[in-house]
């Protein structure tokens, strides 16, 4: 047996492991360290959030992420982010423990999403001669192994393509395991690039998860186009001086996504510059003002979002709903969800011990240690040893 293997396999045998999460989403706006101790496994884990940071990128390598993550693409520059996006993550890793004061050696996992370019389940490709979901991530595992010597699981969305499932989303799986409370509906939501949400029903039954639409990804494009130097709209100040353009919403809803059954994936390649220009054009909204179009955005993802939940919890759905996720500092986002679910109760994930910006770190953190400890319902994963 290879020292790295023999390592391996102690890793998988400890009652309590630290395990980095490492979340880098559609939004692109830098990497989420999280710093977890997880202790047991199972209905029995229990999480401790140790450290969080998240890293901005630099405005050029969003660019070129940006750049790859097109219908046409130089092969070339994928290959290259591949390899960059994981050592500038490795970097980020090491530079993280550093100011944490904790060492490598005393991390015994590092839970690794990569750069997703682009998302394509069959719904989404159409293409009849592979009937078939796909989707790629960037950001190798063995170069993050090997440059930060720390044993790492990545491409988790590999495996549950592989299984016939469409990659997205995975937080069901760690949803279950910290936010289930017997007796109460919980709706997870997270507002990242793309809105999605795990519904815990309260009478115990299975988990459900699907993909809403779009939120951060356009609403952070406007940003960008009208107000040079800005990124997003910090706490939805813009988004609150407009007002809705009823018939835009009408065209960016007309879409065959908003129409298709549930649960459904998607991703920025659907929700992208181009439909919503095409939507402003057949309303006539060309030359509508950054705020309106802002708020109209706003009311885009809300709508979507009440859509999903009334499918699962009814019409009046009287669940709390925990939000996470860039979004959630979105006071007018936030707002348009209230207006949208006046039965539910909406909340911070951090009002049930996990802070908002974190969570998708964490929860591949969580992913990493329930592959380990062998879950039954999860094979995620692919592992890569130092040295």
């Amino acid at each position: 047996m290879t020292s790295q293997l023999a390592r391996l396999l102690a890793v998988a045998g400890l009652p309590s492991r630290r395990i980095v999460g490492l979340m880098s989403g559609t939004s692109l706006d830098g990497l989420d360290v999280a710093l977890c101790r997880c202790t047991g496994h199972g209905s029995a884990l229990r999480v401790r959030l140790e450290q969080f940071a998240t890293i901005p990128y630099e405005p050029d390598f969003q660019r070129r992420l940006r750049a790859v993550s097109q219908p046409t693409v130089l092969l070339e520059e994928v290959v290259l982010l591949n390899a960059e996006v994981a050592r500038r993550h490795a970097a980020t890793v090491l530079a993280c423990l550093e100011s944490w004061r904790v060492a490598p050696a005393d991390i015994d996992v590092l839970a690794s999403h990569g750069q997703t370019i682009w998302h394509a389940p069959r719904h989404q490709h159409g293409r009849a001669d592979f009937p078939h979901h796909a989707t790629l991530q960037i950001g190798d595992g063995d170069h993050l192994a090997q440059l930060t010597g720390i044993i790492t699981l990545s491409d988790f969305r590999q495996k549950h393509v592989a299984a016939g499932y469409e990659g997205a989303p995975l937080a069901p799986f760690g949803d279950e395991l910290l936010f289930r409370r017997p007796g109460t509906n919980r709706l997870l939501l997270n507002l990242g690039g793309i809105a999605n949400f795990t519904v815990l029903p309260a009478d115990g039954s299975p988990a459900q998860a699907t993909d809403t639409g779009p939120a951060n990804t356009l609403l952070d494009y406007v940003v960008r186009q009208h107000y040079p130097g800005q990124a997003y709209d910090a706490g939805g100040r813009l988004a609150a001086q407009g007002q809705p353009h009823a018939g835009l919403l009408a065209a960016l809803l007309s879409h065959e996504f908003f129409a298709a059954g549930f649960p459904k994936t998607t991703g920025p390649e659907l929700f992208s510059p181009a439909y919503l220009q095409e939507s402003q054009r057949r309303a006539g909204a060309e030359n509508l003002s950054a705020p309106d179009l802002l708020a109209t955005l706003v009311e885009l993802t809300a709508t979507a979002v009440a859509q999903a939940a009334h499918h699962y919890l009814g019409p009046a759905p009287a669940a709390e709903v925990l939000v996470s996720g860039g979004g959630a500092h979105n006071a007018a986002l936030v707002a348009a969800l209230a207006r949208h679910l006046p039965a539910a109760r909406l909340l911070s994930t951090a009002e049930a011990g996990v802070p908002p910006d974190a969570k998708e770190a964490l929860l591949f953190a969580v992913l990493a240690n329930e592959t380990l400890a062998g879950h039954p319902a999860l094979r995620l994963g692919k592992i890569s040893l130092p040295g």
